[in-house]
């Protein structure tokens, strides 16, 4: 009479549970609210009718296409494609180091190690030259870095004195940007909301409990159409719409009730007008309409994703190309057996009715995918799993790319000799150390290919 692992339901086991079977087991369709409030009328007047009627097909990059191993020295803890530039992508590990990596040449990738000093918890581009990024890390400060020099420098150090103490220290996790008043937006792990101006890069006002006291705020997200509507949520079970206007303790204009910690809560990215939440308790909520009822969410959908010891926390994301604002991407935890292989897939859910689109997974991946991002204008699907960076892309997409590309898997560090031992690569370039890559006891290997490993050292920019 154990709750299940995955619904967290007595009655049944976890693998016998109907929601592994199929996603969309016990979610009701969102009823149809009768309502005069003036606000819901004006949405669905105005805004509803930028969204299609009929849901286009959906484009899954369900393939590798190329990948870096062993590029951070510690799990990847966040990604963020360049908003010009479709083939850079930006990672942040837990040491606090920050990848650029230029995915369409493979080989061509920097590591920044200078910039912070544990976890980089966020990054986003400055939206007036996106040659730099702001990152947020538990250490407690804001940096701004120049891509191409890798300098940096600190915006906002809440810890000037250092280590007091953990009941002092203070950690950044959520972080956005709001470009119509050129601020950019961080919270802390006691529940403070700080703002900075990027056009002095100084600190802006005084910091504001947004959440209670003493618990952590892991995610901020500025509404794409009204940018005076801020979301966060938190460890204290919550989600939260404010208005930036009136920006105040208790001020907030909804509260999300979760029945665990919200590891991440997003509107929607073309309208604005729907919330996604990822939640500990095994459960992906949607509110479809934000100037509606807030009591309860429209849908809750069943995934399997709490753990987070030793992992980077799960989060559903949107796919911002879907202009039907329905399909999401999220890592599952529980794994499944791929002809004898214990694989983690990755997730494409339709949010709309719960169910499994797709499930993306490689043979040569046995470690748990946390970290996934979509690419805002292109067909491609960004993974960190553990140390190592994965690019997905279509089928059709990825088999044109597998001729034209010879070194499509880079090795990093100093795993050359093992792999050459192993599986007989003809590369020239001469190898490090012994250590050798591993994944959850097995070996990676490389298969569908005829690509060329190439041995490429840790470059790094001090």
């Amino acid at each position: 009479m154990k709750p299940c692992f995955l619904c967290k339901m007595p009655g049944h086991t976890t693998m016998t549970c109907p929601h592994r079977v199929a996603t969309q087991y016990g979610v009701v369709p969102a009823p149809q609210r009768n309502t005069h409030n003036a606000l819901e009328y004006v949405f669905q007047r105005q805004l509803r009718t930028r969204l299609p009627p009929i849901k286009p097909a959906y484009v899954i990059p369900d393939r590798v296409c190329c990948a870096v191993i062993r590029y951070h020295s510690r799990r990847v803890t966040c990604l963020e494609f360049h908003p010009t530039k479709n083939n850079i992508l930006l990672s942040g590990d837990k040491k606090g180091q920050v990848g650029v990596w230029d995915f369409d040449k493979v080989h061509e990738k920097m590591v920044y190690t200078n910039i912070h000093t544990c976890i980089v918890n966020n990054m986003r581009f400055n939206p007036s030259n996106d040659g730099m990024v702001y990152a947020a890390s538990s250490d407690g400060t804001i940096s701004c870095t120049d891509m191409e020099t890798g300098i940096s420098s600190s915006l906002m150090n809440l810890n000037p004195d250092g280590w007091q103490g953990p009941s002092s220290w203070r950690m950044l996790y959520g972080m956005d940007v709001n470009s119509e008043k050129n601020v950019v937006l961080v919270a802390d792990n006691f529940g403070f909301l700080y703002m900075v101006d990027m056009r002095s890069n100084n600190k802006s006002g005084e910091a504001v409990l947004i959440h209670k006291k003493g618990s952590k705020v892991v995610g901020l997200h500025c509404n794409p159409l009204h940018p005076e509507l801020l979301l966060s949520c938190g460890n204290d079970h919550f989600a939260r719409i404010w208005d930036m206007r009136q920006l105040k303790a208790g001020s907030s204009l909804g509260d999300l009730l979760h029945k665990r910690v919200v590891n991440c809560a997003y509107f929607s990215p073309l309208s604005g007008s729907k919330i996604l939440t990822t939640s500990q308790d095994n459960r992906l909520r949607v509110w479809d309409c934000i100037f509606g009822n807030l009591d309860s969410p429209s849908r809750e959908i069943v995934h399997s994703h709490d753990f987070n010891r030793h992992l980077t926390p799960f989060r559903a994301e949107w796919d911002p190309k879907d202009p039907s604002e329905s399909l999401a991407v999220i890592g599952r935890y529980i794994s499944e057996n791929y002809n004898g292989a214990a694989l983690h897939p990755i997730d494409f859910i339709d949010i709309s009715t719960g169910q499994l689109v797709a499930e993306v997974m490689d043979p040569n991946i046995t470690t748990i995918s946390p970290v996934n991002k979509l690419h805002p204008r292109d067909d491609i699907l960004a993974t960190g799993s553990s140390r190592s960076l994965f690019i997905w892309k279509p089928k059709e997409k990825s088999e044109v790319v597998e001729q034209k590309d010879e070194g499509k898997i880079i090795i990093c560090g100093s795993t050359e000799k093992k792999f050459k031992r192993k599986f007989g690569d003809g590369s020239d370039d001469s190898g490090g150390d012994d250590d050798g890559f591993k994944s959850k006891g097995k070996n990676f290997k490389l298969t569908k290919s005829r690509s060329k490993s190439a041995h490429c050292p840790r470059k790094v920019k001090r």
